[in-house]
């Protein structure tokens, strides 16, 4: 069965047209995989809370996540100059940022509630590059949005959970502008494998102590499965990713991240969200997708052929 759906290119746009739209597939996949790990990776952390806390599960994943990944990619020495270092240095203090304060959210917050307050920090990020008539009328929409999900003086959701989902969009923010620029400055894997042990040792002074008095071989297998959920693959996903595709677009993808964290929260941890609260991820989700606007095909240096957010490229 033939399933192009399609005439064949006759033409040279054409011919640019469809390698445009292979070279986008293949990270557009990646990045679902990787969303869909870290919701999964997330949803069976709760119930570690009870026994390890929530700082001690963010410090057990980045801990596993950090051996995982210095053993898989095992960088070699490298020569670093300072910038590339400092690079590093902030990539593992925002990972783990990101980490303890989402967990903590998590803790207070429905899965789906939790994430698309986080998902603010990437639309903050695609808003920042998108048109000026773009950044003044999506904000509004991604605040009723939030409107919707917190219901501000009504105590429907706890105002600390809400605070600490939103330290983790700011992490999530600065996660993603980090990666791309370590992925950038260092060759291969080399610098987020770095970066691990700084985000597990930047962790470890409030989740080491509640972690090591509850050491069991249980325990420590489900903290290194967790830790292939994430942080371990989505790091490497977003990473390949975020060497095809600009900041910005990576963000605007990352709009089903709510959604899809709406639906692992009702199937894994039986959460079902109000009326009120998917009309606030919705919106969130909108905005997040809108931000950008139509896509088209650019030509990037040394004639490689991409589709990019029209926003998102220069006038």
């Amino acid at each position: 069965m033939d399933r192009t759906q399609g005439p064949r290119p006759h033409h040279p746009g054409a011919v640019r047209e469809a390698r445009a739209g292979a070279g986008t597939a293949a990270p557009a996949a990646l990045a679902v995989v990787s969303m869909l790990s870290v919701q999964l990776g997330d949803a069976l952390s709760v119930p570690l809370f009870d026994e390890v806390g929530t700082a001690g599960a963010a410090w057990l994943r980045l801990t596993f996540g950090a051996l995982v990944v210095l053993v898989v990619a095992r960088p070699r020495r490298l020569s670093l100059d300072r910038r590339q270092w400092c690079l590093v240095a902030a990539l593992g203090v925002t990972s783990a940022g990101l980490s303890l304060a989402f967990l903590a959210a998590l803790q207070r917050l429905p899965l789906g509630t939790t994430v698309a307050l986080e998902f603010l920090g990437p639309l903050a990020v695609a808003l920042w590059r998108a048109p000026r008539r773009a950044a003044l009328a999506w904000p509004l929409v991604a605040l009723g949005g939030v409107v919707l999900l917190t219901q501000p003086g009504g105590g429907a959701l706890p105002r600390t959970g809400v605070l600490l989902a939103l330290v983790a969009a700011a992490c999530w923010a600065g996660y993603i502008v980090l990666t791309a620029r370590v992925g950038s400055a260092l060759p291969g894997f080399g610098g987020l494998a770095l970066s691990m042990p700084v985000a597990a040792l930047c962790a470890a002074p409030w989740g080491a102590p509640q972690v090591l008095g509850h050491v069991t071989p249980g325990l420590l297998l489900t903290g290194a499965l967790l830790a292939l959920l994430f942080p371990v693959l989505p790091s490497v996903l977003e990473l390949v990713v975020l060497r095809r595709l600009p900041s910005g677009s990576f963000a605007t993808l990352m709009s089903l991240e709510p959604a899809l964290a709406v639906v692992v929260g009702a199937v894994v941890l039986g959460q079902l969200p109000t009326v009120l609260q998917l009309a606030g991820i919705a919106l969130v989700v909108v905005a997040g997708a809108a931000v950008t606007g139509p896509t088209r095909t650019v030509v990037a240096p040394g004639d490689r052929v991409l589709v990019a957010p029209a926003a998102l490229q220069p006038a």
